[in-house]
C-alpha cells in the first residue's frame, strides 16, 4: 500500500509538473521602449528582406523574442520622440493631444520658425494631470488605468512626457507609483556614471536624475538602468502584484558615448568611430532586454508577462540631419524628423507565451496610439480611447485590424532634409499621402511597391489623392489640429 501511495504521489507530481500552468487572468506588462531606434538598426530583419544593415548589428535578444513572439513589419510612430510618447501614454492622435514636437522648458516652444511661417500654438508643456497647466494636455494614462485594474506600476529611464516645472515632468503624477530616472529632458547629458552621467560642458537640465549611487563608477547607463528595472519588477513580484513595467531606454539616442563593453567588435569592423560607438549602443540595448527576458524566465513568469518591445521614432540618418551619419534607414526614405517612413517607421515585437502564436509576422500598419488600447484590453483594464485601435485580436488569433494611420507634424525640426517641413499624412492600405502646409502640395506613394517614396503618384492618380486627402481633412478636423500660420497670421490651407 506504501508503495502503491509513492507511485500514485510520483505520478501526480510528475504530472503536475507537465501540466501547462494556468493562464495569467492578470499578466504583468514590460514596455521595452528604446529612443531614435532606426527600422533597420537590428540583426532581425522588420523588412521582408534581409540587409547588409541587419548583418551589422549583434541583437540576439531581439531575435529570440521575435521567434517567440509576433512581430510587425509596418509599424509607425510620430516622427520625433514626445509625440510618440504622449501617444503610447494616451491612444491619442498628435493632432488631438497637440503635444506635436518634443518638449523641455515650460511654456518654450523648441520648433523653429522658418520662412515667414509662425509655429502654431501647440502644447509646447506636454502631458499633465492637472487641467489648470497651460498649453498642456490632461489625459487619462497607460499606467493609471493599469494602476487601477491593480497594477503595480514602474517607469525605468526616460521620461519626456511633460515639460521641466510642470506636473507631467515628474512621472508619479501621471499614474507611475514608482519612477526611476525619469524627467523632462529627452537625453541624457552622458551614459558614463564616472561623469555623473553629466558632460563636463554639459547643462544640468540633462543630467540623468536619481542615480547618485552608481556616480564615479565604471557603469553604463543603459546597464544601470536594467539593474534598477530587475530591482523594481522584483519588488512587485515579492509583494504579489502584478506589475507593468515600463522600461524606457535614453539609448539609443546621443550622445555617442562609447559602451566599452561592446564597441571594440564594431571598431575592428572598420566602421567609422560614430557608428562603431552607435552600433554598440544598439548592442548593450539588446543586452539589457536579453537580462530582462533571463530574470523572467528565473522567476517563472515568463508565461504570465507581456513583452512589447519598440522605438520611438526612426533613427537619426544624414538625410535628417546634415552632417551627421550614425545609422542608415534604407531602403526607407530619410530619417528622425521627417513624415516619410524613414522617421515614422520602427521595429514593433509582441512577445506572450501560450497566447501569441511563436514566430510570426503581422503585416498589417499598426501604430503607438495603438498600443494602450491593445494592452488595456488584454489585461482587462478600461479600454476606451479617443484614437487608437485595438490590435489584440491579431495578437491572440492573427485576425488583422485594418485601419488607417495619422500623423501631424507642423513644424520645421531642428534640421532640414527630404519631408523635415510641416505636414500631416495619412496611410489607409498601401497607400500614404503627405500634405506638405508650407508648399501647399499633396504627395502620394504605394508602399507596397515603393517603400523608399521615390515615385509620387498624386498626379497620375487624382482619384485616390483626393479619397486620401478627404480622409486626412476629415480627421485633422474631427481632432482640431493646429496648423503653422502665414505672416499676416492666417492658417495655412490643409489638405
Amino acid at each position: 500500500m506504501r508503495t502503491g501511495a509513492f507511485v500514485l504521489a510520483a505520478w501526480l507530481a510528475t504530472s503536475c509538473a507537465l501540466a501547462p500552468r494556468p493562464l495569467a487572468t492578470q499578466p504583468n506588462v514590460i514596455v521595452f521602449l528604446v529612443d531614435d531606434l532606426g527600422w533597420q538598426d537590428l540583426s532581425e530583419p522588420f523588412h521582408v528582406v534581409r540587409s547588409a544593415w541587419n548583418d551589422r548589428y549583434r541583437t540576439p535578444n531581439v531575435e529570440r523574442l521575435c521567434r517567440q513572439g509576433m512581430k510587425f513589419s509596418a509599424a509607425h510612430a510620430h516622427p520625433v520622440c514626445s509625440p510618440t510618447r504622449v501617444s503610447l501614454m494616451t491612444g491619442m492622435a498628435a493632432a488631438r493631444h497637440k503635444v506635436t514636437h518634443w518638449t523641455l522648458l515650460a511654456n518654450t516652444p523648441t520648433d523653429p520658425e522658418r520662412h515667414a511661417l509662425h509655429r502654431p500654438e501647440w502644447h509646447c508643456n506636454g502631458l499633465t494631470n492637472d487641467a489648470s497647466t497651460p498649453r498642456a494636455t490632461c489625459a487619462d494614462t497607460l499606467p493609471s488605468r493599469m494602476a487601477a485594474r491593480g497594477y503595480h506600476t514602474i517607469l525605468v529611464g526616460k521620461a519626456h512626457f511633460g515639460a521641466a516645472a510642470t506636473p507631467g515632468a515628474d512621472p508619479l503624477q501621471l499614474g507611475f507609483a514608482e519612477n526611476i530616472a525619469g524627467h523632462a529632458a529627452g537625453a541624457p547629458s552622458s551614459y558614463l556614471a564616472k561623469q555623473g552621467f553629466l558632460r563636463t560642458d554639459g547643462d544640468a537640465i540633462w543630467q540623468v536624475p536619481g542615480l547618485a549611487q552608481y556616480h564615479g563608477s565604471e557603469r553604463f547607463l543603459s546597464d544601470v538602468l536594467t539593474d534598477e528595472a530587475l530591482a523594481a519588477a522584483e519588488r512587485a513580484r515579492v509583494g504579489g502584484k502584478p506589475f507593468f513595467l515600463y522600461l524606457s531606454h535614453y539609448a539609443v539616442h546621443t550622445p555617442l558615448d562609447a559602451d566599452e563593453r561592446f564597441v571594440q567588435r564594431y571598431r575592428d569592423q572598420g566602421l567609422p568611430e560614430a557608428e562603431a560607438r552607435y552600433a554598440a549602443l544598439v548592442e548593450g540595448m539588446d543586452h539589457s532586454l536579453g537580462r530582462v527576458l533571463d530574470w523572467l524566465d528565473a522567476a517563472q513568469l515568463a508565461d504570465d508577462t507581456i513583452v512589447l518591445f519598440t522605438s520611438d521614432n526612426g533613427g537619426l540618418s544624414a538625410s535628417s540631419r546634415a552632417g551627421v551619419r550614425h545609422t542608415h534607414n534604407t531602403p526607407l526614405r530619410s530619417g528622425k524628423g521627417s513624415i516619410y517612413e524613414g522617421g515614422v517607421r520602427i521595429p514593433l515585437a509582441v512577445r506572450w507565451p501560450r497566447r501569441v502564436a511563436a514566430d510570426t509576422v503581422s503585416t498589417q500598419p499598426v501604430q503607438v496610439e495603438d498600443i494602450m488600447p491593445t494592452l488595456c484590453e488584454l489585461v482587462g483594464a478600461e479600454a476606451t480611447v479617443a484614437d487608437g485601435v485595438s490590435i489584440a485580436g491579431t495578437l491572440l488569433a492573427g485576425a488583422p485590424v485594418p485601419h488607417a494611420l495619422f500623423f501631424h507634424h507642423p513644424h520645421y525640426w531642428g534640421s532640414t532634409g527630404p519631408g523635415i517641413e510641416p505636414c500631416s499624412a495619412v496611410i489607409d492600405g498601401d497607400l500614404k499621402l503627405i500634405w506638405f502646409y508650407s508648399s501647399q502640395r499633396a504627395e502620394l506613394y504605394d508602399l507596397a511597391h515603393d517603400l523608399g517614396e521615390t515615385r509620387d503618384l498624386a498626379g497620375t492618380q487624382p482619384e485616390a489623392a483626393a479619397r486620401l486627402r478627404t480622409l486626412l481633412r476629415l480627421q485633422l478636423a474631427r481632432c482640431a489640429a493646429q496648423v503653422p500660420t502665414s505672416a499676416d497670421g492666417q492658417p495655412l490651407a490643409g489638405p
